[in-house]
């Protein structure tokens, strides 16, 4: 048995190092409490541009490029080591991780960020990163496109875990292709809410017969911190909640075990029996017995295309 838990809090906006720490934070209270999973939401470090919603392309330009070179400062570079301490406390406590960030690779010097989400190991390692493979409508301001590198099921001390981010749900192939690697639970973390949102996260749970964690994200106005470029403008709202958050936690059976947390802080637990995915896989295996492979065939290419090919002489 696996206890989940699944953190509902908002990140610092645009300050890398202190979202860090809330998550450092909310990792060790939740193994505290007995996690043997936690999962934190999409983009987290150092949080979901919220702003892309609320401005207009070619209107608002000065201030989507204040806002994207803060985003791209506090970005996470994993081989600069900037989820070490995420790392060390998943050693620490050890319990596996996963985590949404605005990825960078700053020794490329790229002005590209990419929306991942990371699995971190018992043990402290990232054993897989999974670049968002389609940004969703605005996000494409902001994020580039990610490939099928992480698209993977992998093996941790709490079963067999794989994620996709939020409307990549939406997307049938992605999801066959974690369907076909025996994957157990099925982590969502997402920018989307409300009953459709909530809905297609049972969905999944069906179609899969496996686990399925929506780790939503909270944000509200009072999140917003002082000195945010154009904060008045984008959120003049103070009681305004921007984003309910909706995390939520679903069984095999398509049946809701644990939330929906709706416009609430704090963390969503609950017991996962990863030994209930078998069996009920007997009456509904999409990529086993209920598959077609004579009529259907599905190929993933792993290897990102690169731009360039750099040959010596």
């Amino acid at each position: 048995m696996t206890k989940v838990a699944v953190i509902q809090r908002p990140p610092v906006l645009l300050n890398r190092g202190a979202t860090l720490k809330r998550a450092v934070d909310s990792v060790n209270e939740a193994a505290a409490a007995g996690a043997s999973l936690i999962v934190l939401p999409e983009s987290f470090i150092p949080g979901y541009p919220s702003w892309i919603w609320r401005l207009a392309a070619g209107r608002d330009n000065a201030i989507m490029a204040q806002l994207h070179t803060l985003l791209l400062l506090n970005a996470v570079d994993i081989a600069s080591g900037d989820l070490d301490d995420l790392c060390e406390a998943a050693k620490i406590n050890q319990v596996p991780i996963v985590c949404g960030i605005n990825e960078c690779e700053r020794q490329r010097r790229s002005g590209t960020i990419y929306n991942s989400v990371v699995i971190i190991d018992e043990h402290g390692k990232i054993i897989n990163r999974h670049r968002k493979m389609m940004p969703t409508n605005p996000e494409r301001m902001v994020h580039g496109f990610g490939d099928a590198g992480g698209l993977r099921a992998v093996d941790t001390s709490a079963g067999r875990i794989g994620t996709l981010i939020c409307w990549e749900n939406y997307m049938p192939l992605a999801r066959y292709a974690l369907y076909d690697q025996g994957i157990e639970i099925y982590i969502a973390p997402t920018y989307d809410t409300g009953d459709g949102w909530i809905s297609t996260m049972r969905h999944i749970a069906l179609e899969g017969r496996c686990w399925v964690i929506g780790s939503g994200t909270l944000l509200r106005a009072t999140d917003i911190p002082d000195g945010f470029p154009a904060r008045t403008q984008l959120f003049p709202n103070p009681d305004e909640c921007i984003n309910d958050g909706d995390s939520v936690i679903v069984d095999p059976q398509g049946k809701i075990v644990a939330g929906p947390m709706r416009r609430e802080e704090g963390v969503l637990y609950a017991e996962v029996d990863t030994a209930r995915v078998a069996p009920s896989r007997r009456t509904l295996d999409v990529t086993g017995h209920y598959g077609r492979p004579d009529i259907f065939q599905l190929h993933v290419r792993r290897q990102p295309a690169s731009p360039v090919q750099h040959t010596e002489m």
